[in-house]
């Protein structure tokens, strides 16, 4: 036998409702909602499908009129809850949750807005192996939607390795001294002889200091774009810092990261450049802001860069 789905049940008119009452010191507020609501979202995967995780969400709309007490909480809550689960993540999926929040306060509302953090999952391949393994990015999404315009807006972080052209110097210089010691009087020098000195431990008489480092970038993104260009930006810095940090590895991995972070010393003034020359030139980005820290292995402190800008 099967039975009929269940009715939602009818509002009970005897159930009091404050929400009517007079609003002592009226006055219209700029933002009421609600934060770090947990609920899951849909992503496109880039290869035409979805891809569902769990979200931390911040939903509000600005209260328009002075005399009443309160917006439809519960509305907003549920217009919310049933967007995300009907629509992937895009500009223009974001624009219909912004309106149907606003529609959904019957006029007390003009403008909503919205941030949604979570955590992508990217697998990246080894450099020289077979080997691949998967990368957390930190992402939040901010959109705001007022008198009929998109704001749009990306925040996410890359983690990278960065090795100090100074110490490579000071280093370079040891190893250059330490040979000229051990071969003083050595004449002449074969090829094979320079060669097992060099994989000897005399060989290298000081390393360069390295550290993990991080690139936190915000852009304001042009809405007219039909997904969020978060993979394409992080490629395309990883690409430009050159030394993101690694997954699974073998050890020719290992000496291919260690070439790779010797042929793109960086203070983090550089790091910070080579940021903005991806952003600077990306299509989709209206605005840019960008802070490069690096995680001193040489100091307690870090070594942080700024940098921002407009592409008009």
């Amino acid at each position: 036998m099967t039975m009929a789905p269940s009715l939602p049940a009818a509002p009970r008119a005897d159930l009091p409702d404050v929400a009517h009452q007079r609003v002592p010191l009226a006055r219209p507020l700029d933002w009421v909602g609600m934060e770090n609501i947990a609920l899951p979202v849909r992503l496109p995967d880039g290869q035409g499908g979805q891809l569902q995780v769990a979200a931390s969400i911040d939903l509000s709309v600005n209260l328009a009129h002075a005399d009443a007490r309160g917006i439809h909480m519960s509305r907003l809550y549920l217009e919310l809850q049933d967007g995300l689960a009907r629509e992937s993540i895009t500009p223009a999926g974001l624009r219909h949750l912004l309106q149907t929040s606003v529609d959904s306060q019957a006029g007390l509302a003009t403008q909503a807005r919205l941030r949604i953090r979570y955590e992508a999952l990217l697998q990246r391949k080894a450099l020289e192996s077979d080997y691949a393994g998967w990368k957390r990015y930190p992402v939040e999404i901010e959109a705001t939607l007022a008198d009929g315009h998109l704001l749009l807006a990306l925040s996410f972080a890359v983690e990278y390795s960065s090795t100090c052209p100074a110490s490579a110097a000071l280093s370079r210089q040891a190893n250059a001294e330490r040979f000229a010691e051990d071969f003083a009087a050595a004449r002449p020098l074969s090829v094979n002889v320079v060669h097992d000195w060099l994989v000897s431990e005399r060989g290298l008489a000081a390393t360069p200091h390295a550290q993990r480092s991080r690139a936190s970038v915000r852009v304001e993104l042009r809405p007219q774009f039909d997904e969020l260009p978060l993979v394409t930006l992080v490629d395309a810095i990883e690409a430009a810092l050159g030394t993101p940090v690694q997954t699974a590895v073998k050890r020719v991995d290992e000496q291919a990261f260690a070439r790779l972070n010797a042929e793109n010393l960086m203070f983090c003034e550089d790091a910070a450049r080579r940021v903005a020359s991806v952003l600077a030139n990306d299509p989709h980005i209206a605005r840019y802001d960008a802070t490069v820290a690096h995680y001193e292995s040489l100091h307690p402190h870090d070594a942080v860069a700024r940098v921002s800008g407009s592409n008009d």
